[in-house]
């Protein structure tokens, strides 16, 4: 039997050759490309078992898929091969509210979960922009966090056991329902953040937490972005643990109010969110140090005034980063430079770095992003048809990546490297990179498992 009909045989027309449905699959929502030559949606472990195991015989590159939302193109086949479309495998296989967890297939969306769990008092913290279609296994690859990593933690901190298909067809289990293990390796760490390129996640064992009672929402503007890093880093110093510290410049603002006029947000200035939460009586009184703190730096503070004023805020948010072509039509987002991070006390910095090369190279920018973790969105949008847009944006993008490495950061808080930021690996670990590279060839000699990713 050829290649076609072996995978015929494990899933049956769950699998796409046209050409129509390839190009469905050659992209991400970065601007990274790749066609496969198949595309098979298994539904169980033991199919990806049995296809992971073909591809390993016969050498063919294998990359898993979950919603497509990624930022890096770490989802796109840039070698070709199988794509593994996991999104049908999405089922809530357990709720253990005695153990604090829960087990999920990799097509789980996030937000789904979090609908299930809400009757029980409970959620799942992580918090991307993408929550309402991204998947727990592409969260689990790219160690997605969001809004609130700031106090509850990044995917990482919540993931007890993973059931993964090795580059052989073997499956492994790489962890257990224990809150701790004194046991081996931790393959389960190994795992999560590694973009698909040692194993592919059929299974996950996660642990929840209970709902908090009550969130305030804290709304600072301030003269100028690094007065706003500033204020940040005297919240904490304070003592206060924000469970979300989003940051919002003054173009930001100007997409915001055109995305809907009726937000209630500061005239000017670039702002800071404060989200805090607990009891009512402990997110009152941290709402309240937040202010006084913010008080003598701040343009203007307020308190927001009711839950739906706060939902509207954090929806809101969520779609800066798709809705800032309301600002002009004629230029279009490119996902580049968009996910740097640096340690806290840089923040200031690396704001007042980022301002002045857009400046340089004349790109207009948006800055926004998880402020209170370091991590930095920065939007460069160009005329997609002017070339010497593209190429100041290229030049621009690196500088911002080089950047936040000299600051002792990361080209990738969130988003993943995939096929966009490899380049920079080696600038950001030096001789550990090495060491990646090493553990990629034992766990996968072949190269079969998401080939030209990560820098790999």
């Amino acid at each position: 039997m050829n290649i076609t009909e072996e995978l015929l045989e494990i899933v049956g027309d769950r699998l796409s050759v046209s050409s129509s449905e390839l190009y469905c699959y050659s992209s991400d929502a970065s601007q990274v490309k790749g066609v496969p030559d198949y595309v098979v949606r298994p539904e169980s472990t033991e199919e990806v078992s049995r296809i992971v195991k073909l591809a390993f015989e016969h050498e063919i590159p294998v990359t898993a898929r979950g919603a497509g939302t990624g930022l890096a193109g770490g989802a796109v086949p840039v070698h070709g091969g199988i794509v593994l479309d996991l999104s049908g495998m999405n089922r809530l296989l357990e709720i253990d509210l005695d153990n604090l967890q829960v087990v999920v297939e990799p097509g789980v969306i996030q937000d789904t979960l979090n609908d299930v769990l809400k009757p029980h008092g409970f959620f799942f913290p992580p918090n991307p922009g993408s929550s309402a279609m991204c998947t727990i296994g592409g969260m689990i690859a790219y160690n997605a966090s969001g809004m609130r990593c700031v106090k509850y933690g990044t995917t990482r901190n919540y993931v007890r056991d993973l059931e993964v298909v090795l580059a052989d067809g073997s499956v492994i289990h790489t962890g257990s329902k224990m809150l701790k293990s004194a046991a081996g390796y931790d393959l389960t760490q190994l795992m999560i953040g590694s973009e698909g390129t040692l194993g592919i996640v059929t299974k996950a064992g996660l642990k929840i937490a209970p709902l908090p009672k009550a969130r305030k929402l804290v709304i600072a503007a301030f003269e100028n972005a690094e007065l706003a890093g500033k204020a940040v880093i005297k919240i904490f110093s304070n003592g206060v643990v924000p469970s979300a510290c989003e940051i919002l410049d003054r173009v930001s603002l100007q997409v915001l109010k055109r995305y809907d006029p009726n937000l209630v947000l500061p005239a000017e200035g670039d702002v800071i969110l404060f989200e805090v939460d607990g009891t009512e009586t402990s997110a009152r009184e941290a709402a309240e140090q937040v202010m006084d703190v913010c008080s003598p730096l701040a343009l203007t503070i307020k308190l927001a005034e009711s839950e739906k004023e706060m939902a509207d805020i954090w929806a809101a948010r969520k779609l800066v980063g798709a809705a800032v072509s309301r600002l002009d039509p004629t230029k279009t987002r490119i996902y580049v430079g968009e996910d740097v991070g640096v340690p806290m006390k840089q923040i200031p910095k690396l704001l007042r770095r980022v301002q002045e090369i857009s400046e340089e190279f004349d790109l207009p920018a948006m800055k926004y992003g998880h402020i209170g973790d370091g991590n930095l969105h920065l939007a460069l949008f160009i005329d997609v048809l002017n070339q010497d847009e593209w190429d100041r944006l290229k030049k621009a993008a690196d500088k911002v990546h080089r950047t936040a490495i000299e600051l002792g950061g990361t080209v990738s808080s969130e988003h993943g490297v995939g096929a966009a930021r490899g380049m920079y690996m080696e600038a950001q670990w030096g001789p550990a990179f090495e060491v990646m590279r090493t553990i990629k060839k034992a766990l996968d000699p072949k190269g079969i498992l998401n080939p030209g990713k990560l820098g790999l």
